[in-house]
């Protein structure tokens, strides 16, 4: 095995309330190391992109949300070069929970959980094009986001592109 996750479809969740965000440290695979929301892989049982957060939600932060507490606030293709400069791409489902029973907790995959003001995320300790993206649906917008990343996401290949749309179907 070459280190390096590849990852086809998967979901990213924010736990919201106020003004605040929830973000934790990644403990392995893709972010490793930094300061993230809950998610992963859509799994084979997964039947929708919401039934995998609601499982990752689960699983990562051990809190317990309904499909009615998520808000889908952006798509974003992550274009990841490998270290054999292979290239996979990963579509990403992201949502804000609002709502949801439990206090989060460490997990095997997430520790240290924090919250964070909106307006000041540890960007220098985030994946990179996170800074680019997460603060505008953190303010309520709704986009698409195509990003190329060099070798294990340590680098970012080009200018993030974003496009703000309506909603999603």
């Amino acid at each position: 095995m070459d280190g390096e996750k590849t990852l086809l479809n998967a979901i990213l969740c924010y736990l919201v309330r106020g003004k605040e965000v929830l973000l934790s440290i990644k403990t392995k695979n893709i972010g490793e190391g930094r300061w993230n929301g809950y998610g992963g892989g859509i799994e084979e049982g997964d039947r929708t992109p919401e039934e995998a957060a609601l499982r990752e939600l689960k699983e990562e932060a051990k809190v317990v949300a309904s499909p009615d507490c998520l808000e889908k606030v952006a798509i974003i293709d992550f274009c990841n070069t490998k270290s054999d400069g292979s290239v996979f791409n990963c579509k990403v489902h992201v949502y804000l929970v609002s709502r949801w029973v439990g206090e989060p907790q460490v997990s095997e995959e997430m520790i240290n959980p924090t919250w964070f003001d909106k307006e000041r995320l540890p960007f220098d300790k985030m994946m990179l094009a996170d800074r680019e993206w997460l603060p505008l649906v953190l303010n309520g917008k709704k986009i698409i986001v195509s990003a190329k990343y060099g070798p294990f996401q340590k680098t970012l290949l080009g200018k993030v592109e974003i496009c703000q749309v309506d909603g999603f179907v």
